[in-house]
């Protein structure tokens, strides 16, 4: 049995003390008095054990003053981008010149032109057209064709010339063939088509027409006197060209010249004799990029011819056709003033008698 300060076991076995013998291994060591003496004790302290050793928990180092690296980056991305930003919106395609470039009014033609003698007329349209230089027209917007192939120029291409050729092909039809713009019901179908700096000329050549060059409503589109005529026909004959050029790396100009004829009757006798009148109109519209992307065009030149007219009548407002059986005044062109600055000089012309239809006229007892 062993002691108190032994296993309950007993001592195990290569134990001090126990049947291994390893007691006996030891004795042959002997510490001598000298030796034990002369060993010293030394606790070392908290730092010194730490020397050797990396510390647990590393220490972050100071933040620098000033931006870091990120924020240099992110600053000079978003200076990157406001210059590309600023570059494209300079070198955009579809950049315009309106800052720089002004739009110019309107210039505007109206001359009247005088019968020789009574002008004639006829029951029937058809027979009208048929026996008139309009006989091979064509009838309404088919008489305005675009030319044909359309190409590209240096700067614009294939649609946007189309779309300037389309657009002038709109005004025409809006402005001389459209029943409600020809008897003065609407404008809005032409005003919507001009570039919004001619509008505030547009409005005022409506608001009050005046035969200086710049105010008169016939020179924007063709309109009658409802309370004087009536359209005899609606099938209005039509002929004549369009022409498109580049003028410079952002302009596109439009030439049209084109001849209408209307058969007309006065409003209050349906049962009158119809006679026709021609108008030829000769515009040149102006594209910059914005009026092709918005369908409008700046209306630069309007020359108009018309008749049969009386010199003396005020064309400025509305045209008042001479109709079957009526002769011109003989006065001349009314409110002609050669020393009125500021204004143009009212022009009146000679009517061709071939640009009469033929018809053999009605005398009484026929």
């Amino acid at each position: 049995m062993g002691g108190p300060a032994d296993p309950p076991e007993g001592t195990p076995e290569g134990g001090p003390g126990g049947g291994g013998g390893s007691e006996d291994e030891y004795r042959s060591v002997v510490f001598d008095e000298s030796f034990v003496r002369a060993a010293r004790l030394q606790e070392f302290s908290a730092q010194e054990r730490i020397a050797d050793h990396a510390p647990a928990v590393r220490r972050t180092p100071a933040l620098r003053r000033g931006l870091t690296r990120q924020a240099v980056v992110l600053v000079v991305m978003i200076v990157l981008a406001f210059g590309t930003a600023i570059y494209m919106g300079v070198r955009s395609p579809y950049r315009t010149d309106r800052a720089v470039r002004h739009t110019e009014p309107l210039r505007m033609t109206v001359i009247p032109l005088s019968p020789a003698g009574k002008v004639p007329g006829a029951a029937s349209a058809a027979e009208l057209y048929e026996h008139s230089p309009a006989a091979q027209f064509h009838t309404a917007a088919d008489g305005i064709a675009l030319p044909t192939p359309t190409r590209r120029t240096a700067h614009f291409s294939d649609s946007q010339v189309v779309a300037a050729l389309t657009t002038s092909k709109d005004y025409l039809v809006d402005s001389s063939l459209d029943p409600d713009v020809l008897t003065g019901s609407t404008l809005r179908p032409v005003r919507q088509l001009v570039d919004p700096q001619q509008l505030d000329q547009f409005d005022q050549s409506f608001d009050h027409p005046a035969a200086d060059g710049r105010h008169a409503a016939t020179g924007w589109l063709v309109r009658f006197d409802p309370a004087e005529t009536a359209l005899a026909d609606s099938r209005i004959r039509v002929t004549g060209t369009l022409h498109v050029a580049e003028t410079d790396a952002d302009t596109l100009e439009v030439t049209s010249d084109h001849t209408f004829v209307y058969a007309l009757r006065p409003v209050d006798r349906p049962d009158a004799d119809a006679s026709l009148f021609t108008v030829r109109r000769e515009l040149h519209f102006r594209f910059d990029r914005d009026d092709l992307r918005n369908h409008q065009a700046e209306v630069l030149v309007s020359y108009l011819q018309a008749g049969p007219l009386s010199c003396s009548a005020d064309s400025a407002e509305r045209l008042h056709p001479l109709l079957a059986g009526q002769r011109a005044t003989k006065d001349g062109p009314a409110g002609t003033d050669p020393y009125a600055t500021g204004g143009a000089t009212a022009l009146c012309g000679a009517l061709a008698p071939g640009a009469q239809p033929s018809v053999r006229q009605k005398h009484p007892g026929d």
